[in-house]
């Protein structure tokens, strides 16, 4: 009886590897085409394009937030400073000195801070002989926005 057995095992188990090697016993091949492979890729690189789109979109997205933000606080700070010494600072480094501001912040597009254009105050019809100081400050970044806009005229 044992050897019957064996030998039942040893003829299964050559059916099996019969149909592993592609013989006449394999009713369906298990895999995949070469078409289906493509498809797969294909999807794959349209899905991965697109995410690389909307990942450069969200940092541009970031960066021009962080200078509006940092428009709105520089020009809050001129405005503060106004109000305190009923005259503009001379330049934006006065900001920092005078404790208005930390420190200039750097511009992150062109991701200087040297690179922030100052917008010079009219003069005091009064005192004349008075620098005017710095009325507004806009940023120096060459290009344009997500919206079109130029960044220098923000």
């Amino acid at each position: 009886m044992v050897t019957q057995r064996q030998g039942a095992a040893v003829r299964r188990t050559s059916s099996v590897w019969s149909n592993k090697r592609g013989g006449r016993g394999c009713r369906g091949a298990s895999g995949f085409t070469l078409i289906e492979l493509l498809i797969v890729i294909a999807l794959i690189t349209i899905l991965a394009t697109m995410g690389i789109v909307q990942y450069r979109n969200s940092i541009q997205s970031t960066r021009e937030s962080v200078l509006r933000t940092d428009l709105f606080r520089m020009r809050d700070a001129i405005d503060q400073y106004y109000a305190d010494k009923a005259k503009y600072p001379a330049s934006l480094d006065a900001l920092v000195t005078d404790g208005y501001m930390r420190k200039i912040p750097e511009d992150p597009i062109s991701k200087s801070a040297d690179t922030w254009q100052t917008v010079p105050a009219e003069p005091d019809p009064s005192n004349p002989s008075t620098d005017p100081g710095v009325y507004n400050v806009k940023s120096g970044a060459e290009g344009t926005a997500l919206d079109g806009s130029s960044y220098s005229d923000w």
